[in-house]
């Protein structure tokens, strides 16, 4: 595991870094995706900030906390007292960003957008760059706020760069803004290729009939629940390994069989150890207004570790792996457990040579770096400058830096 810099998470005098904050609603320490990857790697050049949503808990006063994690991040979490009214957090927010940013005054300064909603508290900052990366469609998903939609109709007219997660998402934002850039998900090829080096089997699956079919992210609303129930009951000798927290839809709701293993969450290290024990990799995305414009992460992710996969027809998962024949698609139980039962049969070597050959096209890396690309053709010296860039830190109070 890597070390943080001994800097962090308090920046070094002579730290002239460019200042990468990045605005999330998924919490750091939630699930390692499409965040994590692109942070992790814009540390080797940037000071990254990563300011989670508030924590509400028993304090006399709004607080901020700062941790450094492995890779050179440094995470931010607002710490609000019980009660705070919704105006009063946005304000409480405003002041503890002003202080955050106050030490690094006279610094550039990247504004990463994963919420439009970020923009109550950091609209006022006038960043060097805005980037949006729509890694989703957040009006979309359970429980949104009724103006996710304008304050992102806000946040796409003052972005300098907009990035989607995916085909679909692209199509739909690609005409609201001069420079949207599609991004789809990418694989820690290294990570999950270590599935095929035959790693132990992890404990709590030891004893588990085969053939296992695995799943492993946020269990939600995108999951079709009543596919997991039928499957398990078509097949019962199969096993169904579910890894992942269960956020938004209720635990009980879940369906229980003999044969279904909800085993809750695991760390992204120890992944590439569950993975080497299953035989297929199972996307049971229910086809909703959720999963209209997802592009599952897992995807590349199963194919890096050896492991055939089965989805539902997610457009996009049809689009980039279905139509190529490295991801089989079915839209019911019965159609389902007929591909599995030929993902089971058939010869894995020539599938697996064009899987290898597809993936080494697509990483992180490789994201990361055209990410950083575009930033530089924003910023560089011909670009055409935009209204309040170079005034980053104008408005801000060196008073809120009590609160840091």
């Amino acid at each position: 595991m890597n070390e943080a810099p001994p800097c962090a998470p308090m920046p070094c005098a002579a730290d002239a870094r460019p200042v990468l904050l990045c605005l999330s609603h998924l919490r750091w320490d939630f699930v390692f995706q499409r965040p994590q990857h692109l942070m992790t790697r814009a540390a080797a050049a940037h000071e990254v900030i990563f300011l989670e949503e508030p924590l509400h808990q028993d304090v006399p006063a709004p607080r901020l906390d700062l941790s450094a994690r492995p890779g050179g991040v440094t995470v931010a979490q607002p710490i609000l007292p019980h009660g705070t009214a919704p105006d009063a957090a946005v304000a409480a927010q405003r002041a503890l960003l002003d202080g955050l940013l106050a030490p690094r005054a006279g610094r550039r300064l990247i504004a990463w957008f994963y919420t439009p909603m970020a923009l109550a508290f950091a609209g006022h900052l006038h960043p060097d760059v805005t980037v949006y990366d729509c890694m989703d469609e957040l009006s979309a998903f359970r429980g949104a706020p009724p103006a996710m939609l304008e304050m992102e109709r806000r946040l796409i007219a003052r972005a300098d760069l907009v990035f989607t997660g995916g085909r679909s998402l692209y199509e739909a934002k690609r005409g609201r803004h001069a420079r949207v850039h599609c991004f789809p998900s990418s694989i820690d090829t290294a990570h999950f290729g270590q599935a095929r080096l035959g790693p132990a089997e992890p404990e709590a699956m030891r004893g588990l009939a085969h053939p296992r079919l695995g799943f492993f992210g946020v269990i939600d609303e995108r999951m079709d629940i009543d596919l997991v129930a039928k499957l398990a009951a078509l097949r019962p000798a199969w096993s169904f390994v579910m890894i992942g927290p269960v956020v938004k839809i209720d635990e009980a709701a879940l369906p229980r069989a003999a044969n279904i293993h909800w085993l809750g969450g695991r760390d992204y290290a120890d992944l590439p150890a569950h993975l080497a024990h299953w035989d297929v990799g199972f996307m049971p995305f229910a086809l909703n207004e959720s999963t209209r414009f997802i592009s599952p992460t897992k995807t590349p992710e199963f194919l890096a570790a050896g492991l055939p996969v089965v989805s539902t027809p997610v457009v996009d998962v049809v689009r980039d792996y279905g139509d190529a024949g490295l991801v089989e698609i079915a839209d019911d139980a019965a159609a389902m457990a007929a591909r599995v039962e030929m993902m089971l049969a058939r010869d894995r070597a020539p599938w697996l040579a064009r899987v290898d050959a597809t993936i080494a096209r697509n990483s992180w890396d490789i994201t990361w770096g055209r990410m950083a690309g575009l930033i530089s053709d924003v910023t560089a010296p011909q670009a055409a400058p935009r209204a309040g860039a170079g005034r980053a830190f104008q408005t801000i109070r060196a008073a809120g830096a009590a609160h840091v």
